[in-house]
């Protein structure tokens, strides 16, 4: 009989284990908002952070680096904290990497989000060493032939290529208005909210006054949790 019941017992531990499925990856889990930014994580989470971010800007590409593994793993990974990522564009060179980073489908987002912003340091060079003719060229004419220069300059179709984006999908996407406006109106958004400088932070909607590190950040969610 007792060995009747422990066998009984382990059936219904299992089933149970079977029932619950494996804990879900919140990684992976990616939705666009009705104004074009991008959600990665559980739409249920406790606490929804909002990154303010500039491709141009050092402080984000260092914020990158340090926290985005244990934001991921720690945090977003078990459905604890949802990311939006919300654009501030600085200068041309800035929208056309928003504008690329947001080429295609919303799941590759992210990725070409980290790729910009991992190897900033390398690509922002031009920035430094460019003739004036260039600089001319990233300021004038449609926004289609300003971009396709700040990518050509910036080695930004090698890039994407390495993401298997294509020359004549990069320049669709560098030519799209309306992305362009989307993005534009983002960032006027996020300057209206009161955002003055990236990166910056708002914890279910509320801006957060003197952060712009790891370090500051970390404190406040562990908090609201």
């Amino acid at each position: 009989m007792n060995r009747l019941i422990k066998i009984l017992a382990i059936a219904a531990a299992s089933t149970l284990s079977i029932a619950a499925g494996p804990a879900a990856n919140w990684n992976v889990a990616v939705a666009l908002t009705p104004t074009g930014s991008h959600v990665l994580g559980n739409p249920a989470a406790k606490v929804k952070l909002t990154e303010f971010v500039s491709y141009t800007c050092p402080h984000c590409a260092h914020f990158e680096s340090e926290a985005d593994a244990t934001l991921r793993l720690g945090y977003v990974r078990p459905g604890k904290v949802s990311v939006e990522v919300r654009h501030m564009l600085r200068d041309p060179i800035d929208l056309t990497a928003a504008m690329l980073t947001n080429c295609g489908s919303k799941d590759k987002f992210f990725l070409n989000h980290g790729m910009f912003m991992r190897s900033q340091a390398t690509w922002i060079k031009p920035m430094m060493t460019a003739s004036s003719a260039q600089r001319t060229r990233w300021t004038s004419g449609d926004l289609g032939a300003r971009n396709r220069a700040i990518a050509a300059d910036f080695h930004f179709y090698e890039m994407m290529a390495t993401r298997g984006y294509d020359r004549i999908s990069v320049d669709r996407c560098l030519a799209d208005k309306a992305m362009a406006e989307r993005l534009s109106k983002q960032a006027q958004a996020a300057s209206d909210l009161g955002v003055q400088s990236t990166p910056s932070f708002a914890i279910n909607g509320a801006l957060l006054a003197g952060t712009n590190e790891w370090s500051v950040l970390k404190p406040q969610i562990d908090l609201a949790l």
